[in-house]
């Protein structure tokens, strides 16, 4: 793909963040200069800053340079260049953007006049027509900087500036810029704590800035969402395929991270800044995950008892410049520092000021203070401590990481009702349908068999290739990666019509519903965490306790197509050692402990899983010194307890179709290898033992012949589900002893 020079402006502090931005979206050829970053990439690179960056203000792509010392070579290089490859003449618009730094043409408003000129002036010789000006949302904008009589000449992308997101529809007196509330945030760790759980409120919330931005922040929305207007859109080397995928992928975004959303709340004590702010939650589409009131300050203490234990406290409070009379304020910052000591100790607070020593009355302790431009006003975003943290550990993508703050807590559920009727397309109609069927037909036989997991619906209509997952009040979504012949707007139109028709047809709140992309996994990604809240919730499973994560990981703890293969295996169970190879979470595990094992052994090598294991087995009750957890490479393991004494009358293997993960050497691959997996497995087996073997790769073949010493049974069809049976090679299933 083509590679292009862009570069990306941000206000004065804002530079760092930007830079990291830009690492996260992978760009990397980058050179930081002042006031902007330059950087080296395509244009679906420059796109994607357009749509997912929060601090960035302009997208320029430089196109020429020359020397303009005077306005006739400014006009003479702005002339010479070939306009028509970018707009065409007739009934297109322009706008120009002229700034100058020690040069000898300093009148920008003229320079910009004989940029426009040179420009009209040379499609009229070669059409004898011109584009027109349109100041506001013009076809095409340009950018000319002028340095030291050298003259750099982009196409602005972005159009105009990035902190417009599309979702202020009503305003406040002095209300804060989005890419600044999105720099406060930044700068306040938000992103990092919303992954752990944590709530966050803003007491003066104005027109609701600072809600929205942390909102999107926590729910991976891009800030540019909401936007219909970019400079590139009607630019003629716009690549529309480009941009519909990028589109696409954020929407898809979107809808999984607003299932991690964690509490969400503001106030303020102006009746018209609540209604400003509600309006403007309202146009983002988070009017029910925001909760917002009319709320005097002293009053939120009253409110503690329903917010979560840790959190942040982020305002945007009156200082002076905006009041006139910086003695007057201290009452102001007492009060909030009073709050936040006495009744949210755990809580951390930042907050944005043109006077530091304004931030001193409130009595909390600061960790971090950094410059930004509130607008024309030089500020300081104060970021202070808990008064009183609690100290916990949450483990992250397989490392502990120290929580200094605060505790992990759950997710609160806010009280949303379902949506009203929709108006629906004939397909969306169509998959409303038979889901209701679904339900009626699967829901009698669920509540008859005491099953409260199961699959709903499995992309029974090709249109809407999704699979939908009931735990118990909870809905999990996984959208099965449309293939590339698929129109992006078509996909994303279905996956929409998926999320709205879904809290109708199944009556649950739409925080209730978890969306993932389901794709291919290789190496580590099967290990890889999607997010880190470590929000759970329990559900039942024949009488038995599971925790379930049903945002941060790519599957949710719970394999729902092996719930008769469970069942089997604690049959079997009784009086058995029992040993549980690439263990996930332990279920299986669980089963065989609850059916009177002589002892189990789970081996996994993640500590992610295998801690979860534990907790699934304590959650039972089954914590004696005979369960054992091992974490290992389960392909070393096998070797080394070849040489052990320790032999298994039941085993489960249920090993990964394929993986080149980092803690093991080389690559493993079940069809290549299954084999000698199941010989070294079947060695540990007593006399008359049971192993279960199963995979869910759809093309795989046993090897018989090669497994001629052992005796196999393929149970395929019998450890089939009744929710399952729309999609017979969910997995293969096989017994296997020795002969």
């Amino acid at each position: 793909m083509t590679k292009h020079k862009f570069t990306v402006t941000a206000a004065r502090g804002m530079l760092p963040l930007l830079a990291t931005e830009l690492v996260e979206m992978g760009i990397k050829d980058t050179k930081q200069e002042q006031g902007n970053i330059r950087f080296i990439g395509t244009l679906e690179d420059a796109y994607r800053v357009c749509l997912w960056s929060r601090v960035a203000i302009r997208v320029l792509m430089p196109i020429a340079h020359f020397t303009a010392k005077t306005t006739d070579e400014l006009y003479q290089g702005i002339h010479d260049l070939p306009w028509e490859d970018h707009i065409d003449a007739q009934d297109s618009t322009i706008a120009v953007d002229f700034n100058s730094f020690r040069s000898k043409i300093h009148h920008t408003q003229y320079g910009a006049q004989r940029v426009k000129d040179g420009i009209v002036d040379r499609f009229r010789e070669q059409t004898n027509e011109r584009p027109s000006v349109d100041l506001h949302q013009p076809d095409l904008r340009i950018n000319v900087y002028l340095k030291n009589n050298q003259a750099i000449v982009s196409i602005d992308l972005s159009g105009e500036s990035l902190h417009k997101r599309g979702y202020r529809v009503e305003t406040t007196q002095a209300p804060l810029k989005e890419h600044l509330a999105a720099a406060i945030l930044i700068t306040a760790q938000w992103p990092r704590l919303a992954k752990l759980g944590w709530g966050l409120i803003d007491p003066m919330c104005g027109s609701g800035t600072i809600l929205i931005e942390a909102a999107m922040m926590a729910a991976d929305i891009a800030p540019g969402m909401n936007r219909d207007y970019f400079g590139f859109l009607y630019w003629k080397q716009h690549d529309e395929d480009i941009w519909k995928g990028l589109k696409a992928e954020a929407e898809r975004r979107r809808h999984s991270g607003l299932a991690r959303l964690p509490m969400i709340s503001g106030g303020d004590m102006d009746a018209r800044a609540v209604e400003a702010a509600s309006a403007n939650i309202a146009e983002m589409g988070l009017s029910e995950r925001i909760n917002i009131e009319q709320r005097e300050l002293l009053d939120w203490p009253s409110q503690a008892s329903s917010l979560p234990t840790s959190g942040l406290v982020v305002c945007n409070p009156p200082y002076g410049e905006r009041m006139g009379n910086v003695s007057e304020l201290h009452y102001l910052y007492e009060s909030l520092g009073n709050i936040v000591s006495e009744s949210l100790p755990a809580w951390r607070t930042t907050m944005i000021t043109d006077n530091e020593s304004l931030a001193q009355y409130t009595g909390l302790t600061v960790f971090d203070s950094t410059p930004f431009d509130n607008g024309p006003i030089p500020c300081q975003v104060v970021c202070f401590r808990a008064p009183r943290p609690v100290s916990s550990r949450a483990q992250v993508n397989n490392e502990v990481v120290e929580q200094q703050d605060s505790l992990v807590v759950e997710q609160q559920d806010s009280d949303v009702q379902p949506q009203q009727d929709l108006e629906l397309s004939e397909n969306a109609e169509m998959f409303a349908n038979r889901l209701k069927k679904n339900l009626k037909h699967l829901s009698k036989w669920a509540r008859k068999n005491k099953i409260e997991c199961y699959r709903l619906y499995d992309a029974d209509l090709p249109d809407y290739a999704v699979a939908i997952d009931l735990y118990g009040e909870h809905v999990h979504v996984q959208e099965y990666a449309p293939p590339k012949t698929i129109d992006a707007t078509k996909a994303i139109q279905r996956l929409n019509d998926v999320m709205q028709i879904i809290p109708q047809v199944l009556n649950v709140p739409a925080n209730k519903v978890a969306l993932k992309l389901r794709k291919k996994q290789r190496g580590t990604q099967q290990y890889e965490a999607q997010a880190s809240q470590k929000q759970r919730t329990k559900v039942t499973e024949s009488g038995l306790s599971f925790w379930l994560n049903l945002t941060d990981y790519l599957d949710t703890g719970l394999f729902l197509d092996h719930r008769i293969t469970r069942q089997m295996i604690a049959e079997k169970a009784q009086g058995q050692a029992f040993l549980n190879l690439f263990a996930y979470t332990g279920s299986a595990t669980v089963y065989a402990a609850a059916a009177q094992a002589e002892s189990t052994t789970t081996v996994d090598m993640s500590n992610t899983y295998l801690e979860w294991a534990q907790e699934n087995m304590a959650l039972n009750g089954l914590t004696a010194e005979k369960h054992r957890f091992i974490r290992a490479n389960c392909l070393e393991w096998l070797e080394t307890a070849q040489q052990a004494p320790e032999k298994y009358g039941l085993i489960f293997l249920d090993p990964p179709t394929f993986s080149n993960s980092t803690r093991m050497e080389g690559v493993f691959d079940i069809q290549r290898d299954h084999v000698s997996l199941i010989k070294m497995t079947a060695a540990l087996l007593t006399k008359g033992g049971t192993l279960f073997f199963s995979t869910n790769r759809r093309d795989f073949k046993m090897d018989n012949k090669a497994l001629s010493s052992l005796n196999i049974t393929d149970i395929s069809h019998a450890t089939l589900p009744k929710d399952f049976e729309r999609n017979p090679k969910i997995h293969y299933c096989w017994t296997i002893s020795k002969a």
